[in-house]
């Protein structure tokens, strides 16, 4: 363990009576009683060495040593350091040492568990007993005894009965490893709509355990390449190491879920990485830098290839966190009025990045807080601290310009008044983008539901940012009218004859020229009716009315 945070901690929990050994870098040597009696992070640590002042001489001619100690319930011990100084106070022998860079967590091999870092993905097939049952999932740790895999909320009737399952785990380089297994826990997450389930293996061979304890090393060499304190010198694990370069991991949570369009199923590997980062935030890890840059420039090539149906996606993601959906759309929306600036591309990368992001923060919130219906000043205050939070996990996102970052994950939230958050900034020293951005985020919100209201019509959007220009810049609200049109890409219309359909395509007039069909008030699914194109007009009369959902 690398982090000086972690380091500092764990440290801190050896400062008492009997919490720490010492152990001689010599072959002879047992375990003897210090006590570490304060620490000076990263320079050194003061021990009191008097209870084994027979050692004294030892040190001070430079013989190496750990210390030893047990943290809830798990042995840590130091690399080899040296002392530098013996001094006696109030007959006390005091032994001033070298801080340690790194410590070593040691655990028996069989509970020894391998977490999966982002951007490693490993694919699970669970089938019952008869095989007449099967769902897909995601691994998220391994030990010889069992793991955890993420389920969709679907594999709940498969669980029910806690009875012996078949775990298959399918690796990015094509290996396929199957084992029996008993589910022992499961926590539903209903708004990823979820489960993450422990599973204890079963009936496994010894061939099968050796085969274990190689995926576990094979995880844990994987993962040590990624996060702040990265082996970067390591080799790739093999089993990491995808067939085909770009290939799309062939099971998973994801894979077996409906969606309406082939963009949409695309949109949704974007949508993945955002959910996995925001689990990796809430353990406590910062904005990985390398999959922010990777999954930005994936969100610039599709909206590249084709804008408006990279729209009409945002509004299919309908299994996917809130916090999730929101960046997404308004990442895509920024995109789609930015191109229209001839904002240079790595600006426009800056910006997706920052918008794809930009309400994380929130996750690290108590959970109550977004669900409540009503807030009060104290609860406003709370909710506030997003920014900050989220703006403390960018540090290592160097690549991401400060300006852009700052106007999209701040500046966002602002309003030309003053009234807005974290800064309370003003019209005078809000950028353009930041003003571009509020417009953008508050209509990708306002057409959401949220717990306190449902969501509105876009006339209804359009009609409360026009009336207040002292918070909104009316420049950037008439471009943004200007831009996606009064029935935009995403919404769905009840036509004059009494058709429901969802808006794929405009003309150049901002006319429907291309819709699909539905009979239900429900997000985009896969079920939908015919897609008709051209004089939409003509065949379904005029658009009478859009109908807010909740996406």
């Amino acid at each position: 363990m690398g982090s000086p945070s972690e380091i500092e901690a764990l440290l801190e929990r050896l400062v008492q009576p009997g919490g720490a050994s010492l152990l001689l870098d010599r072959p002879d040597s047992t375990p003897m009683p210090v006590v570490v009696m304060e620490q000076t992070a990263p320079q050194s640590l003061l021990l009191d060495i008097t209870a084994v002042r027979e050692i004294a001489g030892e040190l001070k001619r430079g013989i190496g040593f750990r210390l030893l100690g047990q943290v809830q319930g798990k042995m840590i011990r130091t690399p080899a350091i040296k002392s530098r100084q013996i001094d006696t106070v109030d007959s006390r022998v005091q032994c001033r040492c070298e801080y340690p860079h790194y410590l070593e967590e040691l655990q028996r091999r069989e509970a020894f568990r391998a977490r999966l870092r982002l951007g490693m993905e490993v694919g699970a097939i669970v089938r019952s007993a008869e095989g007449e049952a099967t769902v897909q999932g995601d691994l998220k740790d391994l030990s010889q005894q069992g793991c955890q895999l993420e389920l969709p909320s679907s594999a709940a009737t498969l669980l029910a009965a806690a009875v012996l399952v078949e775990i298959e785990f399918c690796f990015p380089n094509g290996t396929r490893f199957t084992i029996q297994a008993l589910p022992r826990h499961t926590v539903a997450d209903s708004d990823r709509q979820a489960l993450k389930v422990g599973f204890q293996f079963e009936n496994y061979t010894a061939e099968q355990e050796r085969k274990l304890w190689f995926f576990v090393r094979e995880i844990e060499r994987e993962s040590s390449r990624y996060g702040d304190d990265a082996d970067v010198g390591r080799l790739p694990s093999m089993l990491f190491q995808s067939q085909a370069a770009g290939a799309v991991a062939p099971v998973g949570r994801r894979n077996l879920q409906a969606y309406p369009t082939p963009m949409a199923r695309r949109l949704a590997r974007v949508a993945g990485y955002l959910d996995a980062q925001l689990l990796e935030l809430q353990q406590g890890d910062d904005i990985d830098s390398v999959q922010l840059s990777r999954h930005a420039d994936m969100l610039i090539q599709l909206a590249e290839e084709d804008i408006e149906a990279l729209l009409f996606a945002t509004r299919c993601l309908g299994q996917e966190p809130m916090l999730v959906r929101h960046g997404l759309g308004v990442a895509v929306h920024l995109l789609a009025l930015a191109s229209s600036n001839s904002v240079p591309r790595d600006v426009r990368k800056a910006m997706a990045a920052s918008a794809m992001v930009h309400d994380l923060g929130k996750g690290l919130l108590p959970p109550g807080l977004l669900a409540a219906e009503s807030l009060g000043p104290e609860g406003y205050a709370r909710l506030h601290e997003h920014v900050g939070l989220l703006q403390q996990r960018l540090g290592s996102c160097q690549w991401l310009a400060v300006s852009v970052m700052h106007s999209v994950v701040a500046g966002i939230n602002e309003r030309l008044d003053g009234s807005g958050y974290p800064g309370g900034a003003a019209s005078d020293s809000l950028t353009e983008l930041a003003r571009m951005s509020a417009v953008v985020d508050v209509v990708d919100a306002m057409r959401r539901s949220r717990p306190d209201r449902p969501a509105w019509r876009i006339d209804a959007v359009y009609r409360h940012l026009l009336k207040s220009p002292e918070q909104f810049d009316p420049r950037w609200v008439k471009r943004y009218v200007q831009r996606f049109g009064l029935r935009p890409v995403g919404s769905l219309v009840r036509f004059s004859n009494g058709t429901l359909a969802w808006i794929q395509r405009l003309d150049q007039q901002g006319k429907p020229f291309q819709v699909q069909l539905t009979e239900e008030v429900t997000p985009p699914g896969e079920a939908m009716g015919e897609v008709l194109r051209g004089n939409i007009t003509s065949r379904l009369g005029e658009m009478v009315e859009e109908v807010p959902i909740s996406t």
